[in-house]
């Protein structure tokens, strides 16, 4: 039997972003479970369950060593070795293996698009991403002009992107965002003005700093893509700043897509790095 795959979120006040991380963990279960691999999950603080209850549980059920896997777009944060470093103080037979972070992974840029893609659609003249298998389309306009006023024809040249993070204190993970904007737009939305990168807190520029700077590029038409995991206030958030900014700009036509969220895609690149990291530590005890 496989080790235990333990994915770790970084946990929020949110119930909507705990209720699609628990679906998640389901599907992992669910497609796991054929090849004989238990998956939990749990969260560093805030949310449940907590981490140090995943833990404890797999242990209860004879565990002792996993893989455990931020769910994250960025890099791991200090806080998860400390605290994996505290379970094993509170289980001293507990060993483990991390997995990478997701990171800006091709699948994952090809979610992203997927998202663009329904906003892209009503653009004349674009070509849309080719479709990711398993995803459901979702997108949600900020309406910048009346319902009932046909849109304006607005070639892709004349439409921007705003990729959307979450924010940190860490420069280097605002970087990695700032890098997946360039990747992002050198393989899927070439045909767009430009890419820019905004970030939901912490750190600037906000999406309404990125909005501005599509605006005064000259876009007539910008889509904001959040580059998050899944749903809840961060979303929130994000399309609450697309709105409070539109609505100082009627002339500018802003659409909002939603989150790369619970999917088969997503699970794919969820598997692979679990693999990945039963091999590292094959490698290593051999």
């Amino acid at each position: 039997m496989k080790p235990p795959l333990l994915l770790i979120g970084q946990g929020s006040n949110d119930d909507t972003g705990a209720a699609e991380f628990g679906r998640f963990v389901h599907r992992l279960r669910c497609r796991l479970d054929q090849t004989a691999a238990d998956v939990s999950g749990g969260y560093l603080e805030k949310s449940a369950p907590r981490l140090s209850d995943s833990v404890a549980s797999l242990v209860a059920r004879g565990h002792h060593r996993l893989v455990a896997l931020p769910l994250s777009l960025s890099r791991t944060s200090e806080e998860l070795p400390a605290a994996m470093a505290r379970e094993q103080e509170r289980h001293p037979t507990l060993m483990y293996d991390y997995g990478r972070p997701l990171g800006p992974d091709p699948r994952v840029l090809a979610l992203l698009a997927e998202r663009l893609a329904d906003a892209a659609a009503e653009v004349p003249g674009a070509r849309p991403p080719e479709p990711v298998a398993g995803v459901r389309p979702r997108l949600r306009a900020v309406p910048s002009v009346p319902v009932d006023e046909p849109p304006a024809h607005i070639e892709p040249g004349e439409t921007a992107v705003v990729l959307v993070g979450e924010g940190s204190t860490d420069p280097i993970a605002n970087a990695e965002v700032h890098r997946v904007s360039r990747l992002f737009w050198e393989t899927h939305a070439h045909d767009f003005m430009t890419v820019e990168t905004a970030f939901v807190s912490v750190t600037p520029p906000g999406v309404p700093g990125g909005l501005e700077r599509c605006r005064r590029l000259g876009a007539k038409r910008v889509i904001v893509v959040p580059y998050l995991l899944f749903a809840g206030g961060m979303l929130e958030r994000v399309w609450a700043q697309a709105l409070a900014y539109g609505a100082g700009h009627p002339d500018l036509d802003i659409r909002c897509a939603e989150v790369i969220g619970d999917c088969e895609a997503l699970a794919d690149v969820v598997i692979d790095r679990y693999e990945e990291a039963l091999r590292l530590a094959q490698g290593v005890s051999a």
